[in-house]
């Protein structure tokens, strides 16, 4: 049992050229750097500032942010250098497969999913929420939540049910998928140009309406009065994670959801024009566009509104709450932000979608997941199968959990993604030194390193629960791989090796 086995890099590179039962190249660096755009600017922003911002930060979210950006540099450099080296889908599971072996592989696929799947439903969520809010909140509390989630409606306690909006739009959007990557890329930058323009626009007439008492003090004190919560309950600042440094650094983890997105960029290198110089410039380019607009979007949000009310009103709704409260004379803007924002959530959701089907492509074509994931339409050549079985798992995620569990989980997967690609850089550097990088990953080990520890840190700020969570799906994907991907494995198994790229210059 070859548990180790790696695949190598002429063994990665022996992928047959675009053609019949292949991924079409179809997208450019533009593309790209729009498709980054698009999934990281979303959920991460117009939810889980407030999240982050009311529950630990305060106003120095905005330090979380830079915290969160500086992690994802790092992390963003080594997935640049794996990229423009491996220019294959798969993202950070095929860089392990190449350094670290086939069970690291399987690890780092299998916690992708907690990336890209429940991405996409934390993303699914705040659009249902957001839905709601643009038809007036016509939506019964019943049918747009979980049933985990309760609220007190004039003193009568209200329990959802399952959440229909974000099935419907996670639906749309599977369809929309499976007819083709060009036309959800030509859709995505329509959308990214929209909510960039959005969020540039609250920004400007924002800081205008910036109330200097709600940025003091800028960390939150220990001493802080609890703050009382929908449900009726209170939720106390004291802990050392809720309040000052350590409300700062679980804040990072939890705005480290706004983030994610740049490497889902990496998913579609088999589906690039030219990926050795497209791959970074789209990785890179879109992480640093959306940086700057965070800390000033953040900067804003909290000078707007006190960080006091994101615990107790606004919600996932957060951004539309503080215009039509503080910002009087602009329901126009909130109701152009809201519109907006649906409209970003329905980008990002898309690239979560078509990042998690391409991850799932690779494992299938590996063997390591059953042949349905990488079956490919005959007319439109996308995974439609993998797609509609996404739909039903995500789905599942999307009607029954509440954003806050999905989000936090969504991050830790994340965060232990990039860890494990910081980790494949050095080893790669130490295994395979005199390569071709057409780009290199600067300060090695310095730079990987330090990556490594920024994410640790998030990881162990985050709640206990979702580390149990996290843990509990891992020993999930380990009996997966033990019952399956061992017993199918391409690269495992001698009697089905995978082809050299000598047998594909043959043919």
């Amino acid at each position: 049992m070859k548990l180790f086995v790696k695949k190598s890099l002429e063994q990665l590179m022996a992928t047959p050229e675009e053609g019949h039962g292949t991924l079409k190249r179809t997208l450019g660096a533009g593309s790209l750097i729009a498709l980054g755009i698009g999934a990281i600017i979303g959920a991460g922003l117009f939810v889980r500032t407030a999240a982050a911002a009311g529950a630990h930060a305060g106003s120095a979210v905005t330090i979380s942010f830079i915290i969160a950006a500086v992690g994802c540099a790092f992390a963003g450099l080594c997935y640049a250098e794996f990229a423009s080296i491996i220019p294959i889908a798969g993202s950070a599971y095929t860089y392990a497969y190449a350094t670290m072996g086939e069970i690291v592989a399987w690890i780092i696929g299998w916690a992708l999913v907690l990336e890209y799947a429940l991405g996409a439903a934390t993303v699914s969520i705040s659009w249902s929420e957001y839905a709601n809010k643009l038809l007036g909140g016509r939506i019964p509390f019943e049918w747009c939540h979980s049933p985990l989630e309760k609220i007190l409606i004039g003193g009568v306690t209200h329990h959802g049910i399952i959440n229909l909006p974000a099935l419907l739009i996670l639906f749309l959007l599977s369809a929309l998928l499976i007819k083709g990557t060009q036309e959800s890329a030509t859709v995505n930058a329509v959308i990214v140009f929209v909510k960039v323009a959005i969020v540039l626009v609250f920004i400007v007439i924002g800081w205008h309406y910036i109330n200097p008492l709600n940025h003091t003090p800028y960390l939150i004190p220990a001493n802080a009065p609890a703050a009382v919560l929908p449900d009726g309950t209170t939720y106390s600042y004291k802990p050392f994670f809720n309040h000052g440094w350590g409300g700062v650094l679980t804040g990072s983890a939890i705005v480290f959801f706004a983030f994610i997105g740049f490497d889902a960029v990496s998913t579609a290198a088999q589906e690039a024009k030219n990926p050795k110089r497209d791959m970074p410039i789209g990785i890179l380019g879109s992480l640093v566009v959306c940086t700057i607009l965070y800390i000033l979007f953040s900067w804003v949000l909290t000078g707007v509104a006190p960080y006091q009310d994101f615990m107790h009103a606004g919600k996932e709704a957060s951004v539309a709450y503080a215009i039509t409260t503080y910002m009087h004379g602009f329901g126009w803007l909130s109701t152009l932000v809201t519109i907006a924002i649906l409209a970003g959530f329905s980008s990002v959701i898309l690239v979560m979608l078509l990042g998690q089907s391409r991850v799932f492509y690779t494992m299938s074509t590996d063997g390591l997941l059953p042949k349905v994931f990488s079956d490919l339409h005959p007319k439109f050549s996308t995974p439609y199968k993998s797609n509609m079985i996404l739909f039903v798992f995500v789905g599942l995620f999307a009607a029954f959990l509440p954003e806050s569990i999905a989000g936090d989980l969504t991050s830790i997967g994340t965060l232990f993604a990039f860890v494990l690609v910081c980790i494949g850089v050095m080893l790669l550097r130490r295994t395979n030194p005199t390569m071709e990088r057409p780009f290199k990953t600067p300060l090695v080990p310095l730079v990987p390193i330090l990556g490594i520890l920024i994410c640790l840190a998030m990881i162990i700020s985050l709640p206990l629960s979702t580390q149990l969570s996290a843990l509990a799906w891992l020993i999930i994907g380990l009996v997966i791989y033990f019952s399956y991907g061992v017993k199918n494995s391409r690269l495992g198994s001698a009697t089905d090796a995978l082809p050299r790229a000598s047998d594909f210059e043959k043919k």
